[in-house]
């Protein structure tokens, strides 16, 4: 008998190595670049201050050359030494803030003498749970809006100070689970400003109890009348407005383990009222036979929003932001996203930021990689977030692998 039990016990171990062996190599067998250290510290890399316009060659072993940038841009380290940042704003004075989220503070990065790198990081509030999202208000007086996973709140905001006080809280949200960020993002009015909280799935893939999860939620500025704008979503962790139709674009991250290449990751146009098909269907109206064997919801996927854009399934696209009119027409309206990189993909995909080029409309004319060298051979350098582009030709983005801001400047803006 014991030495049955024994036989028992070794075949049960043997079988879930065995189960543990097969869903690593079909599922996790390409995450080092998401998971371990870089092999090179980006910020040694790349120059600590803004190279001269227009950029002089340089030899092709270059160390600023770690990442490929377009013909006429030059890139350099804004700030470093960050842990994690994640989402932009710039503040009504033009001081760029930063989330971060995993020491629970917000931090304003003033660059004080135009030298085009920050002075220091100033915690503008801290002690927060996960903050993500940042949004400054619509009303006269400067209010800086904070997402923390379970909270909405708004505070005073002083801008010489760089300090943000008189916390009050005006939105409950549920806790945090698969996806525990949350977005923030004004709509640009008409018809009146109104305040979009963008709130993942708490699960892979589910059928959510709390009705509040895998939505863009939306509520007036003081919080009020909170109530779903769009349903279906299953992580929407950026969104942003089209600079001329005012419609809210969002990327999308769909679901894990149906393999390499399924489901499509998502950029969407966003449409109150409507649904999106998560859990039970992704990108075109494709219904998820995986989640739903019986074909219960099938003609239920035939009604939602298709996907507007379809992205290599794990790229895991976050920030996007569209190119404003000052900018020269070879880029005016253009999109730009961040693409942060698989984890659960056998040969990685991602790490990098991608342009889509659209006409005024918003009508997409062709696609092609903007930003490369995150990824080499020997793993991740950084993985990009956010993105926010200027009027006058500078554009940030966050790092939170590297934790580093980049500032990358367009050296063919008209004078």
């Amino acid at each position: 008998m014991k030495k049955t039990l024994i036989l028992i016990s070794i075949l049960i171990v043997v079988a879930g190595l065995t189960w543990a062996g097969i869903f690593y190599y079909e599922n996790l067998r390409g995450a080092g670049p998401a998971l371990k250290t870089p092999p090179q510290d980006i910020a040694k890399l790349l120059p600590a201050a803004p190279l001269p316009a227009p950029t002089p060659p340089r030899p092709l072993d270059d160390p600023s050359d770690a990442l490929k940038l377009p013909p006429g841009f030059s890139i350099s380290i804004f700030a470093k030494g960050l842990e994690a940042p994640r989402v932009l704003a710039l503040d009504p004075e033009g001081t760029l803030l930063v989330s971060i989220p995993s020491q629970g503070r917000v931090v304003a990065l003033p660059d004080r003498g135009g030298t085009g790198m920050a002075a220091e990081a100033v915690t503008v509030v801290s002690g927060l749970k996960w903050p993500h999202g940042l949004a400054f208000g619509p009303g006269t007086e400067p209010q800086l809006y904070v997402a923390e996973t379970t909270e909405v709140a708004m505070y005073d905001y002083d801008g010489e100070k760089l300090t943000a006080t008189n916390k009050k809280k005006i939105i409950d949200l549920p806790p945090g689970g698969r996806h525990f960020t949350r977005t923030l993002h004004f709509m640009s009015p008409p018809p009146r400003p109104r305040l979009l909280i963008a709130v993942g799935s708490d699960c892979d893939v589910c059928v959510e109890k709390d009705w509040r999860y895998a939505k863009i939620l939306v509520g007036e500025p003081d919080g009020s009348n909170l109530k779903t704008f769009a349903a279906g979503l299953r992580n929407s962790v950026f969104l942003t407005s089209h600079p001329v139709t005012g419609h809210i674009w969002a990327t999308e991250m769909g679901r894990d383990y149906l393999g390499d290449d399924l489901p499509p990751d998502e950029i969407n146009l966003i449409l109150e009222g409507r649904d999106y098909g998560w859990p039970y269907c992704y990108g075109k109206r494709i219904h998820d036979d995986k989640f739903d064997p019986q074909g219960e919801k099938r003609d239920f996927c035939k009604e939602t929003v298709p996907s507007y854009i379809d992205i290599p399934a794990h790229s895991a696209p976050l920030g996007l932001a569209f190119f404003p009119e000052e900018w020269p027409k070879e880029y005016r309206y253009h999109l730009l996203v961040a693409y942060h990189g698989s984890w659960n993909r056998s040969t990685p995909t991602g790490y990098k930021v991608v342009r889509y080029k659209l006409d005024e409309a918003g009508n997409v004319l062709g696609e092609e990689d903007f930003i490369t060298g995150w990824l080499t051979p020997h793993g991740a350098l950084g993985r990009p977030v956010d993105i926010l582009i200027t009027d006058d030709g500078v554009i940030f983005i966050s790092d939170d692998k590297a934790g580093v801001i980049y500032r990358m400047v367009y050296n063919g803006m008209k004078k």
